[in-house]
């Protein structure tokens, strides 16, 4: 006989723990069914190498959503989250080193080395866009609201966000409002004078994206960022234990709340009747029926993959074909015999190294073109050969994850197409691995000269593995593209940005949902608040 549950959540990915933990705590006793052999999504943490543990795919929180926190009682839970001074060093090939800080002060003593007259333009910079980012995060917060027939909750939500942007003045409101549909490259040019500083923050709005810092829309990605972090060039947020402590935090604070969590159950099937679901079907045979479904899985893995689309209007089909979800992003991790030495942090003996400034983020791309240049690369289906990178070496913060005097460094890479073009076995991402590995070390190497010969194993994970273990459509990072006509209400479609589908009783609460911007804990909150009330209808 088939098992009978509230609901079953479909993902044990870090929104759908967030999502379980809302429901068990207003008395629901939802099962969370993940197929990997631990919970965590893209947020886990696995031994890659003898003694060498690292953050296999997210490296950094998004940051999470401090309410979330609060409410989940994390730290009680085992989270330590870890804020370092620095947020990123970005580097130079002329050898220089341009590093931000928590501190507004502080990093305009470090721009002003390289101009004056940027460092006093960082902080009103930063004052306009903590201001505009709390409306902004007021918006993500919400759920969008029904287009054609709006409640009273809806109108009251948009009546809010527009006082909200009201009391911006004159100047904030115009900014916020010219800002989104522009090119992260002119808004960074519109404050800034220097190349290496214009393009780590340009970078913010083109990460996991299929955006060129000179594309259009692509300042609005940097402004949903800054809903959660409003330092320009974001700060650096990492757990003790890496980004699988987060989650095992979630899952401990969902089983306490009352949700049940199984790993190793591979949901291969969600059971549609009658123009409603009904239940799961597991990879073992094994039938689940509940009164709501819930899944953290990208919209087109669920819609088109584990629901027949039959079940569909072929409208709604096409559509959801062509919602864009091709992934831009591949992963190295390293095991390294000791620590990289960056030409540019060397202090004034030679000999000694300036690590504090490698426990925040380290950004490899220093200047706009640059950036361009490495987006025109997978436009046509190549991966960049001069890439941009984002590294961190998270056991200068965290000595628990190598061993004593190696380290582990973490590497996103960008831009590493989902398809690669040319005939087999060239457009094969098994047969390009090891060039992209390459591609990376050759690149940092330029700025550590040591770091070939420190290197003990790679970790290189693909956009390909990042659809074929982890799930994720298209190895897209964020579950769908972030773009102008794929937010808020159109995220993942006009009409459907309500974290419902067309069928009844099955809903969404992964990142392909609104807010969907990483590991923020927003989308998988705002689901749950529209599928209780669904539920206690």
């Amino acid at each position: 006989m088939a098992d009978k549950r509230d609901v079953v959540i479909v993902g044990g990915g870090h929104n759908g723990l967030v999502t379980a933990f809302y429901l068990a705590q207003s008395g629901f006793k939802p099962l969370v069914l993940e197929r990997s052999a631990q919970v965590g999504g893209a947020a886990v943490t696995d031994e890659f190498h003898p003694g060498f543990r690292c953050s296999t795919l997210a490296h950094a929180a998004g940051p999470i959503r401090p309410e979330i926190v609060r409410d989940m009682q994390l730290e009680q839970h085992g989270l330590r989250l870890i804020t370092p001074e620095v947020c990123v060093t970005a580097l130079s090939p002329d050898g220089r080193a341009l590093t931000l800080f928590q501190d507004a002060d502080k990093s305009a003593q470090s721009i002003s080395a390289f101009s004056q007259k940027d460092a006093a333009k960082y902080a009103e910079f930063q004052q306009s866009l903590g201001k505009i980012s709390k409306v902004i995060a007021e918006a993500l917060a919400t759920t969008p609201p029904d287009i054609d027939h709006p409640s009273s909750g809806d109108l009251w939500g948009m009546l809010k966000t527009g006082r909200a942007i009201r009391k911006l003045g004159k100047k904030d409101m115009y900014r916020l409002l010219r800002w989104g549909p522009m090119a992260v490259a002119d808004l960074a040019a519109e404050y800034f004078e220097t190349e290496l500083l214009r393009a780590v923050v340009a970078a913010r709005g083109i990460f996991g994206t299929f955006l060129g810092p000179w594309s259009a829309g692509s300042a609005l990605v940097l402004l949903i960022r800054a809903a959660g972090d409003s330092h320009p060039a974001g700060s650096a947020m990492f757990a003790a234990g890496g980004m699988g402590a987060l989650t095992q935090a979630m899952a401990s604070a969902a089983k306490a709340a009352g949700a049940e969590i199984r790993t190793g159950a591979d949901v291969i099937e969600i059971r549609v009747q009658n123009g409603a679901a009904t239940g799961v079907l597991l990879s073992t045979g094994e039938e689940i029926h509940a009164r709501a479904v819930v899944s953290n899985a990208d919209p087109k893995h669920t819609l088109l993959k584990l629901t027949d689309p039959t079940h569909l209007s072929p409208d709604f089909v096409q559509k959801l074909q062509h919602y864009r979800g091709n992934g831009t992003v591949a992963k190295v991790n390293l095991a390294l015999a000791g620590l990289p030495r960056f030409t540019a942090l060397k202090t004034g003996d030679a000999s000694v190294l300036d690590a504090s400034a490698l426990r925040g983020r380290i950004h490899i791309g220093h200047e706009i073109d640059y950036l361009e240049r490495a987006f025109d690369e997978s436009k046509y289906g190549s991966f960049s050969r001069q890439p941009y990178l984002e590294a961190t070496i998270p056991s200068l913060t965290d000595p628990t994850l190598a061993p004593e005097g190696k380290h582990v460094m973490s590497i996103y890479m960008q831009y590493a197409p989902y398809k690669l073009k040319g005939d087999w076995p060239l457009c094969d991402w098994d047969v390009q691995r090891k060039a992209l590995g390459q591609t990376v070390v050759k690149t940092l190497a330029e700025y550590a000269p040591n770091l070939p010969e420190l290197i003990l194993t790679h970790q290189i994970i693909t956009p390909r593995d990042l659809e074929e273990k982890y799930g994720m459509t298209g190895g897209q990072i964020f579950h769908g593209e972030l773009a102008l006509d794929q937010f808020f209400t159109m995220r993942p479609l006009l009409d459907w940005a309500r974290y419902r589908t067309p069928i009844q009783n099955l809903y969404l609460c992964g990142s392909g949902t609104h807010p969907g911007a990483g590991l923020t804990g927003g989308s998988g909150t705002n689901a749950a608040r529209e599928i209780l009330k669904e539920l206690k209808r």
